[in-house]
């Protein structure tokens, strides 16, 4: 898939992790992914850059905050100042203020009201990932809510979304292209595990993607299984307790 040069606004359009274990976490998925993790220099207070031959695919950093490590998702903004007020004013909080990161762009990391952390993006010489939907991209994110319609409405003021009509697995839009999904936490969830946002990342080979997640230190949570006719997925954890995704598509997505 070429290069992409651009994310429309509303549209998941990067991932980083925090790590306790920066090294650790560098090293186990370059092994799964085949990434290049590049260190971007002390201006960059450690965050390194995760490549797929020239292209951008993700980002590592230190981690800021206690407690178990987690993936991040961001959603491409045309402003950042605009989308703290419409946070704010639809209920959610501001956990990191609108701030530049250096010439890349503008972020703000946010929670809704319903505990979910996600970010926003506001592209400067970085539009966020130049590559998705290939091996080791990522390619979706979906929240995980026990709210579902309190969620729906907080996301559709702030970002505009429209929904498809599903009772059992939202997915939300951005004009006519569906850009993301959320699932209703059951009682697969323990009352423990926050509201969260999961990220998936594509692989061409599911199986020998679950052999080499184990034989890294990682683990996966359940077996594999078919997506809603999109592929099979199967949820894991990498050695310092993040959680994210792998799916074999059944088709390329855009």
């Amino acid at each position: 898939m070429p290069k992409r040069t651009s994310h429309p606004a509303g549209t998941p359009s990067y991932v980083d992790i925090g790590s306790p274990d920066v090294d650790a976490t560098a090293a186990f998925y370059s092994g799964l992914f085949g990434w290049n993790v590049q260190d971007l220099g002390p201006d960059a207070g450690g965050y390194r850059m995760a490549m797929l031959g020239d292209s951008a695919a993700a980002g590592i950093g230190p981690a800021q905050n206690p407690g178990p490590p987690y993936w991040c998702s961001y959603i491409t903004v045309d402003d950042v100042d605009v989308a703290t007020k419409a946070v704010e004013a639809a209920g959610g909080s501001v956990l990191a203020p609108a701030m530049d990161v250096m010439e890349a762009g503008r972020m703000a990391v946010f929670m809704d009201p319903n505990g979910a952390v996600f970010s926003v993006w506001q592209p400067g010489q970085s539009i966020g990932a130049d590559i998705v939907n290939e091996h080791g991209a990522f390619c979706w994110t979906e929240l995980n809510t026990r709210n579902f319609d309190k969620a729906k409405k907080f996301y559709s003021d702030v970002f505009g979304w429209s929904w498809s009509d599903n009772p059992d697995y939202g997915e939300f839009k951005v004009g006519d292209r569906v850009v993301g999904g959320v699932m209703p936490m059951g009682e697969n969830h323990p009352p423990e595990v926050p509201e969260h946002w999961l990220v998936y990342f594509a692989v061409d080979d599911i199986n020998a993607s679950i052999a080499k997640i184990k034989e890294l230190g990682g683990t996966t949570m359940m077996e594999p299984f078919e997506a809603g006719g999109v592929g099979k997925m199967v949820v894991a954890m990498d050695p310092q307790g993040a959680a994210f995704s792998i799916i074999q598509m059944g088709q390329p997505g855009d």
